[in-house]
């Protein structure tokens, strides 16, 4: 009886591993894959546009860039934490509501919205803020005072006692791009000055008795 042939030797990494130029061409066809499902077949995603880009979304998945990070105060007046912020030399757009004024922090990146919450709360003496953030669709909050961490709160605990539209966009019911757009109170601390931003703080602020109070 003949014996029956060999089976060929199968390579020790055969269907188990990829070198460097084939996982690069795989990362390559999922970024444009991502780009046609977002913007439809052979368009890419602008970067300058309102939509984020793929390496925000993928930096966002990752933990290494914010989702989005709000700063919740007492304060009733937009314009007044506008103001704050400005002088803090924090980029962000103010949102008025019924439960506070609530600040959008534009630095998404690493520490960029704990390091704003500190400046904001060390600069403005006598101010508490609590930071609300996700990250890799992870949401924390944490109070500050006097540029230090305080506690962290159970953010289900303290949704309810915030603006309604911070829960929203937490929970990606929507967009802060949306909240901007519906808001009639919104204003950017860029779009003033020093000069303008302590005129406002000066307007709100009452001074007598020897103390000062902030409305």
């Amino acid at each position: 009886m003949a014996d029956e042939p060999d089976e060929p030797e199968r390579p020790d990494d055969a269907g188990g591993h990829f070198d460097d130029a084939e996982l690069e061409a795989m990362l390559e066809n999922f970024e444009e894959e991502f780009h046609e499902g977002e913007g439809g077949a052979g368009e890419s995603a602008d970067p300058t546009g309102d939509e984020p880009s793929f390496e925000d979304e993928l930096e966002g998945l990752l933990g290494d860039k914010a989702k989005a990070a709000f700063i919740c105060t007492r304060l009733n007046s937009a314009e007044l934490l506008a103001a704050f912020c400005q002088i803090s030399d924090i980029s962000a757009e103010c949102i008025g509501s019924e439960q506070g004024a609530v600040a959008v922090v534009h630095n998404l990146d690493g520490d960029g919205p704990e390091a704003a919450v500190k400046d904001l709360t060390k600069v403005v003496g006598g101010l508490s803020g609590l930071l609300v953030v996700n990250r890799a669709d992870k949401v924390e909050a944490t109070v500050y005072y006097d540029g230090q961490a305080g506690e962290q709160l159970p953010p289900p605990f303290v949704f309810p006692s915030l603006a309604p539209f911070v829960e929203d966009v937490m929970l990606g019911i929507s967009t802060v791009q949306d909240v901007l757009a519906q808001s009639d109170d919104v204003v950017s601390s860029d779009a003033m000055g020093q000069t303008r931003a302590y005129g406002i703080i000066a307007k709100h602020t009452h001074m007598g008795g020897g103390q000062s109070s902030i409305e």
